[in-house]
């Protein structure tokens, strides 16, 4: 019996591969991650093999959200071979651990693109306040 269930266990794990996630924690409204090493077939808040690292996706009394990271076991872990989420991979890339994700330099373009045009109309609001007071005041 016990030979059995060590066929089926390989054979059940035979093309899964080590996965570096978010496992969601915390409660209703107030999110938390944990950062975990686990096998792509197990659930996603379930089983793990390690945890790597949590991230808070609430901002702080400092408008800052926190993220924690053990690089060290991350970087034995992609050594061996495991993926990496999108998530986790923008979060590496954002520390500098590992190349900015094209998404992450796209995001920031656009946002970029519309900052200044945000600054462009303030500034040509700021000019029609200004003649609109210049013209009250004569």
């Amino acid at each position: 019996m016990v030979q059995l269930t060590i066929v089926l266990y390989k054979a059940y794990h035979q093309f899964s591969h080590l996965t570096i996630r978010l496992a969601l924690g915390g409660c209703t409204k107030w999110p938390f991650y944990h950062i975990v090493a686990s096998l792509n077939k197990c659930p996603k808040d379930g089983h793990f093999m390690e945890q790597l690292g949590s991230y808070h996706p609430v901002s702080n009394s400092y408008g800052k959200k926190l993220i924690a990271l053990n690089l060290d076991q991350i970087w034995h872990c992609t050594g061996c071979g495991a993926h990496l989420s999108k998530p986790v991979e923008k979060f590496l890339g954002l520390s500098g651990y590992f190349p900015q994700h094209l998404t992450v330099v796209t995001n920031a373009e656009r946002f970029s693109k519309t900052d200044t045009e945000a600054t462009e109309t303030r500034e040509l609001t700021s000019v029609n306040i200004a003649v609109g007071i210049r013209l009250k005041s004569s």
